[in-house]
């Protein structure tokens, strides 16, 4: 089902489906520290993410034998319907236990939408362009993580927090009659049945891509860091758009993307991920020093443009590797590693800023220092690689 042309109807149609799916859940995300804060829960502000990404992770096996058994599209489905669900019950939650739970309800949704799309691209664009298409596809998430933010800061600070709820979930019901309307790529589907929800221990993890998913670890720790801590730190340098750093960074981060996934179909995957680990690392940095609205948008930029090289290449890296009967799992494998790096870095953020504003430089600083610690890595896993 691969088709000569990059652009055709299939991808721009994946592409809107994406735009929104990824809008939905974070549209939420700016007022969930404030949420959680009236909830009586202020201290607990790192597990916000960190639970979100727990379900994610567990779940992302399952979404990845799914997506090679049944197919791209149940897969991408269940997903956006859980974050339509998840959208409709969170104006329901009366307590901190009540909002946790939810919270990891709500995982489920990005543990299987993601890795149904990736293998969904992989299915319908050329082999030689893998980087270029999912730098493409990553435009549209961007976007869609940009204006969620944006839109969900702004609703927030004008309405009700419910309204924001309730936009989440219309915007995913979206997603999903988009997805509806698509063809399966998945050429030999069988029939689900429970017996598929039975994982053995090499339907886990594929090895085949592990130096990637490390990797990707490693550099996303700052995404879950950012997630937890910038709401407050905006409201602490006296910006009231609490969503507005995400938009900044999100949107910088498309000036790279497409270039940066083209680049690397030509010169290789690992030259441009160490550049933009490094970029990270600075990002962070930076971020710590910033003491206005001028400096901190700055860093923003220098941020999403490490985020805009790192995506695409790191996810057509693993899909070079990957076998084509378990590009599913191969993805899941890479999702994985993401969910448990961004878990760690809204965990141990949180832990770290202990919603203490003294802290707010240290916290920063953690997250440079993993992101320096990313680079080395991938210097001396592909270094002792080349040498076997």
């Amino acid at each position: 089902m691969k088709q000569e042309r990059l652009i055709n109807r299939p991808f721009i149609a994946l592409s809107f489906s994406a735009f929104l799916f990824f809008a939905s859940f974070n549209m939420i995300i700016p007022m969930l520290p404030d949420y959680l804060t009236s909830l009586g829960g202020g201290e607990y502000k790192g597990l916000i993410i960190a639970l979100f990404t727990i379900t994610a992770g567990i779940s992302r096996p399952f979404s990845g034998k799914l997506a090679d058994k049944i197919g791209r599209l149940p897969v991408m489905i269940f997903g956006a319907v859980v974050c339509f669900a998840a959208g409709l019950a969170y104006p329901f939650v009366t307590g901190v236990m009540a909002f946790f739970a939810l919270r990891l309800l709500h995982g489920f949704s990005t543990g299987f939408t993601p890795t149904g799309n990736a293998a969904y691209v992989a299915d319908i664009v050329p082999i030689n362009r893998r980087g270029e298409a999912l730098g493409i596809i990553g435009v549209a998430i961007s976007v869609g993580t940009a204006t969620g933010n944006a839109l969900g800061g702004y609703i927030g600070s004008v309405f009700p927090i419910d309204y924001v709820f309730y936009a989440s979930a219309a915007t995913a019901l979206m997603s999903i009659i988009i997805l509806a309307g698509m063809n399966e790529t998945l050429a030999d589907r069988v029939q689900f049945n429970f017996s598929l929800l039975k994982l053995k221990k090499n339907e886990i993890i594929e090895k085949r891509v592990l130096v990637p998913a490390i990797y990707m670890a490693l550099s996303v720790f700052s995404f879950g860091l950012v997630l937890t801590i910038m709401p407050d730190y905006s409201t602490h340098l006296g910006i009231s758009n609490k969503g507005l750093f995400f938009a900044v960074f999100v949107l910088a981060s498309l000036v790279v993307r497409i270039v940066a996934g083209k680049i690397s179909d030509r010169i290789g995957r690992v030259k441009v991920l160490k550049v933009s680990s490094f970029l990270l690392c600075i990002a962070m940095v930076l971020i710590a020093f910033s003491n206005s609205f001028i400096s901190l948008m700055g860093a923003g930029v220098i941020f999403g443009f490490a985020v805009g090289m790192n995506s695409p290449t790191v996810f057509a890296w693993a899909i070079d590797l990957a076998e084509d009967n378990k590009r599913g799992k191969a993805l899941a494998t890479l999702y994985i590693f993401l969910e448990i790096g961004i878990g760690m870095g809204a965990f141990i953020s949180g832990w770290v800023y202990s919603n203490d504003t003294l802290f707010f430089e240290r916290t920063f600083y953690t997250g440079a220092a993993v992101a320096l610690i990313g680079f080395v890595y991938l210097n001396v896993a592909t270094t002792l690689k080349k040498m076997k």
